[in-house]
């Protein structure tokens, strides 16, 4: 990874950015996923909260994008989620033990939401610092540091989840958020000291109203088959959850067990995450361009939904992990490096309105639609094994569009 002059700084902060990030996350994720395997008969009801919570978000996130500029709102953001953390920590102290499954509940419901807000926001504020050019050969390290956040995380939730409440682990995420207001700060100001080496447009409010973000989403052909893909993602993502979920869920009955076998699922993806960005990543996009690099993980989808189609019974557990830690390392290795250097072609008010449009209202959307069409596969009497089989076709397509993608990037990027 060549480095130019200046570059150094902005680049190991944005990367502590991303740890700090992702480390939060993965300390919520196995507890919100363990709900998920609690709750699963619920969990399209769940994902239909998710959506609707997202379509008053985002136009809330796009009015604050358009008052305040990058500086301030991003802080703002993180700090709202820290507060809603400590809230939770409340509420689970104090409310009697019977208000718990609605506590769970709300929770999941708060946890999908800020997984993708926080890391919206997070790649929103990076793709408007750095250019095209460096995003080729920097977002792949970037990645990196996320990833290892992902690892930390994850492991400390694996270390800690059968011998602390998860009242815990809430109050702990606060920590990180807190460090990413911090660095945001550091990364606005860098900009605003070096505009030679990062965009320093950073100054100013990028305007516009809660809803402008929308329609460049219809009308620009890299925004609208972003948005096609990422519904296809979502699918073949959701599908795959729905089976973890029941097959987690039938397998192991001690819910503290739950948290920290998917807790050691997600250290393994980070794991297999962190290899591929730090060896493979930047040589894959380079060598294969964006859209067969957005087509890898598709593949992946297609023979991972065979796999599990075929295994039996007796394997299904076993098999599901190892279908999990290709296609989520898979995802964030080369998928989302890939995805994110797409935002660097388009204005700022669509790396952050447009974009959290996409990464969130049409992202649940498709989770929505997908948990609906899960449901109406297991009413019919599908097992998971034919469920995943009815995935495979989905997988093709999605990775002829990563294809058609990559060639409308690079008459834009022309």
């Amino acid at each position: 990874m060549p480095l130019r002059p200046g570059e150094a700084g902005p680049l190991l902060l944005a990367t502590a950015y991303g740890f700090c990030i992702l480390f939060a996350y993965y300390l919520l994720r196995p507890v919100r996923d363990e709900i998920g395997a609690a709750d699963r008969r619920n969990l399209q009801l769940l994902w239909t909260a998710v959506f609707l919570v997202m379509l008053l978000a985002v136009p809330l996130y796009s009015a604050a994008v358009a008052r305040w500029r990058r500086g301030i709102f991003i802080p703002l953001v993180n700090r709202f989620f820290a507060l809603n953390l400590v809230a939770f920590y409340a509420a689970l102290v104090l409310l009697p033990e019977t208000a718990r499954p609605w506590i769970d509940r709300a929770f999941y419901v708060w946890t999908s939401v800020f997984a993708l807000f926080v890391v919206t926001v997070f790649w929103g504020l990076v793709v408007d610092l750095f250019r095209s050019e460096q995003g080729q050969r920097l977002f792949g390290f970037i990645s990196v540091g996320a990833s290892l956040g992902g690892v930390a995380g994850a492991a400390s939730t694996a270390a800690l989840a059968p011998h602390l409440p998860v009242f815990l682990l809430l109050l702990l995420a606060v920590l990180p958020l807190e460090a990413a207001c911090w660095l945001a700060r550091a990364l606005d100001r860098r900009a605003e000291s070096a505009p030679a080496t990062l965009n320093r447009e950073g100054e100013a409010r990028i305007g516009g109203s809660a809803w402008s973000g929308i329609a460049p989403v219809l009308r620009e052909p890299v925004l609208r088959n972003i948005a096609l893909w990422i519904l296809l993602m979502t699918f073949a993502s959701t599908i795959l959850y729905f089976l973890q979920s029941h097959l987690v869920g039938e397998a192991i009955a001690d819910r503290a067990l739950r948290r920290a076998f998917l807790a050691r699922i997600d250290l393994a993806v980070n794991a297999v995450t962190i290899i591929t960005q730090a060896l493979f990543t930047a040589h894959i996009l380079r060598l294969l361009g964006v859209g067969l690099t957005l087509a890898v993980l598709p593949a992946v989808a297609a023979l991972g939904f065979l796999v599990l189609g075929a295994a039996p019974a007796a394997l299904a557990l076993g098999t599901l992990m190892l279908v999990r830690v290709l296609y989520d390392s898979s995802r964030h290795a080369l998928a989302k490096p890939a995805r994110e250097v797409l935002f660097t072609c388009v204005g700022r008010e669509q790396r952050y309105k447009s974009k959290a449009f996409i990464d969130a209202a049409v992202y649940r959307g498709g989770d929505l639609l997908s948990g609906w069409i899960y449901a109406g596969l297991a009413a019919l009497g599908l097992t998971v094994g034919a469920i995943a089989l009815a995935a495979v076709p989905a997988a093709v397509v999605w990775a002829l569009l990563g294809r058609r993608l990559g060639r409308v990037v690079g008459r834009t990027a022309d």
